[in-house]
């Protein structure tokens, strides 16, 4: 049987190959890199997940607001979210937070997090390599500083098996699991997505996690078929093509209008 829940598409896609490369992302158009395998970005799941469960006292059902970019580190929230069985709730704009149960905000929109009635505000730094928030609120939790003391295996909650669970909130909508899981097994099929595929998606510091569609599926239907992500600003056109073929992407989502087609067999997806 396919998966029917977002936890368990990154499950299977974990399980297919732990030490394959999960999500390599960039930071600014010069700026570093990093690759993260099926196996460590599972393990910053893991720990996200317990994060929530034993350290904010989120139980199945709860709503956590997500006030952050597209980055790998938001990507491990909505697992973990997910794998806790909580739900994430995505804002409807840039530099608003929703209001939830916990509120993870990056530095932006740490201080809107906090007058958000959230019973905890997170904040995250989004450093490529997961170092702390530079002068952080004293009212909020420093997310880098925090997670790490939390252990690197999740036993996920009953919820996230359970296809009826309420999986998402986004544009005034409820997404059940199945829903979502559903949306990605067809938007992968409509990519015509393989497990050869390598996908690059075109990301913006200002842009919300909803840039990824209001069902996440240009997230999750590469999940739901193991392939690779490659997440990077949106730069030149010289550039950004000599980056997709180092990466050896095959395909690019979220282009910018007016962006040259890539080119070397690269395939844009809508």
């Amino acid at each position: 049987m396919p998966a029917d829940t977002p936890a368990l598409l990154w499950r299977d896609a974990h399980d297919a190959d732990p030490s394959r490369p999960f999500v390599t992302a960039y930071d600014g158009p010069v700026g570093g890199r990093v690759e993260l395998s099926g196996a460590t970005f599972d393990n910053w799941v893991a720990k996200t997940a317990n994060m929530l469960a034993d350290g904010l006292g989120t139980v199945p059902g709860e709503r956590v607001a997500l006030a952050l970019p597209v980055h790998w580190q938001s990507l491990a929230w909505l697992v973990a979210c997910w794998s806790a069985g909580a739900v994430p709730v995505l804002p409807d704009g840039p530099d608003t937070v929703p209001e939830a149960d916990i509120a993870v905000a990056d530095a932006d929109r740490i201080g809107a997090a906090l007058d958000s009635g959230a019973r905890e505000a997170v904040a995250a730094s989004l450093h490529p390599l997961g170092a702390p928030l530079p002068d952080c609120p004293p009212a909020a939790l420093d997310y880098a500083d925090e997670v790490r003391g939390y252990g690197d295996r999740h036993t996920p909650s009953p919820a996230a098996a359970d296809p009826g669970h309420p999986a998402l909130e986004s544009g005034g909508r409820t997404f059940t699991a199945t829903e979502l899981a559903g949306a990605a097994r067809d938007l992968a099929r409509t990519w015509e997505l393989t497990d050869g595929d390598r996908v690059a998606i075109i990301t913006s510091a200002r842009e919300p996690l909803g840039a990824l569609g209001p069902d996440l599926s240009r997230f999750l239907a590469p999940l739901s078929r193991a392939v690779p992500l490659v997440l990077t600003p949106g730069i030149d056109s010289a550039n950004l093509q000599s980056r997709l073929d180092m990466e050896r992407a095959t395909a690019l989502v979220g282009a910018p209008p007016g962006t040259p087609a890539p080119s070397g067999g690269i395939r844009p997806l809508s």
